[in-house]
């Protein structure tokens, strides 16, 4: 640990990790963000083109065929029940078919259609094809988000996944029928969606490919010693503390916490600690002291250091940035 380390406040170790679900954890950090969805029946030729899109997208398709395009990448059929992820920022197309127009997505009917329970309508034939659209926006204020959206378009198809088709259909049937509660109804499908889609991927072994925090599944171990870091941030945990309370060796967690992770069991500490209090700072008015001791800092210089050289910016620079930015 660092010398800045020396300064944390010490506490009682935990005789037992508690209990860590990385699914559990995506959620709870990566969630439905201002997640919204949208419903789109299509028909004839059409082609829609989504540019800049703000947070992870996913399409869902509850009928039909629909096409995919992403510039340098093969054209892609997306089927029934078939669900895709992709990056924040990812510009891509949906289509009835090769060749067609694309034209840029009208956000505001689109708004329209969502809050009244309306579709938006593409093509002027029979409906042929039926998608939702979800956006994920990810907490600006966290570094180490469980699902970290890669380069790579993600691709279930409906094979892979027991549930997502009936899922899709709850979801469907509450976008069109906005009640009392639907706004939280929708928000915990959404939830379940990612929960569902990052299961069949791992099923169909390409965890690793989504985050590397989903491997942690297998290793209990690494999954351990997450725990207890995420549990209380605040103990100044030592590689040979969290060895110990996991019950290894330091040299077998120094060996695979880094394997599945990339990195030591130190500097992920570092850096979920600035992640905690990232979040504290920008959602509360806690003074900066109470700060550096929820993340386990008994000096508030030596906080400020560490979080200046995490984030670039000062404490008390980063609340005003950072709320700024969410007004």
């Amino acid at each position: 640990m660092t010398a800045a380390a020396r300064t944390l406040v010490r506490q009682p170790a935990p005789a037992t990790p508690p209990m860590f679900d990385p699914l559990a954890e995506t959620v709870r950090l990566f969630g439905a963000h201002g997640s919204v969805g949208t419903r789109t029946d299509a028909g004839g030729d059409w082609g829609l083109w989504l540019s800049s899109c703000p947070g992870a997208v996913m399409h869902l398709i509850s009928s039909g065929t629909v096409g995919l395009e992403v510039p340098h990448e093969p054209r892609r059929l997306l089927r029934t029940g078939d669900a895709v992820l992709l990056p924040r920022g990812t510009d891509h197309g949906l289509s009835s078919g090769e060749g067609v127009r694309m034209v840029p997505c009208d956000l505001v009917a689109a708004s329209r259609a969502r809050d009244r329970g309306g579709v938006l309508r593409l093509g002027s034939g029979p409906v042929s094809a039926r998608f939702i659209t979800v956006n994920y926006d990810l907490d600006p204020a966290v570094s180490q988000t469980p699902v970290s959206m890669p380069g790579a378009v993600l691709h279930v198809e409906a094979a892979r996944s027991r549930n997502l088709d009936a899922t899709i259909a709850l979801l469907r049937d509450e976008l069109s029928y906005p009640e009392i509660g639907a706004t939280a109804a929708v928000n915990s499908l959404v939830d379940l969606l990612l929960v569902q889609f990052v299961r069949a991927l791992g099923a169909g072994g390409a965890a690793p490919a989504v985050s590397p925090w989903l491997t942690t599944v297998n290793d209990p171990v690494v999954r351990d010693a997450l725990a207890l870091m995420h549990r209380r941030p605040a103990y100044p945990w030592t590689t040979a503390d969290l060895a110990s309370a996991v019950r290894v060796s330091r040299a077998t967690l120094s060996r695979r916490f880094p394997a599945a992770l990339g990195m030591s069991p130190g500097a992920y500490l570092t850096s979920w600690r600035m992640d905690v209090a990232a979040v504290r700072l920008r959602d509360t008015d806690d003074p900066i002291d109470v700060v550096a001791e929820t993340v386990g800092y008994g000096s508030s210089h030596a906080f400020r250091r560490a979080f200046q050289r995490a984030r670039g910016q000062s404490p008390l620079r980063y609340r005003a940035v950072s709320r700024m930015a969410s007004l």
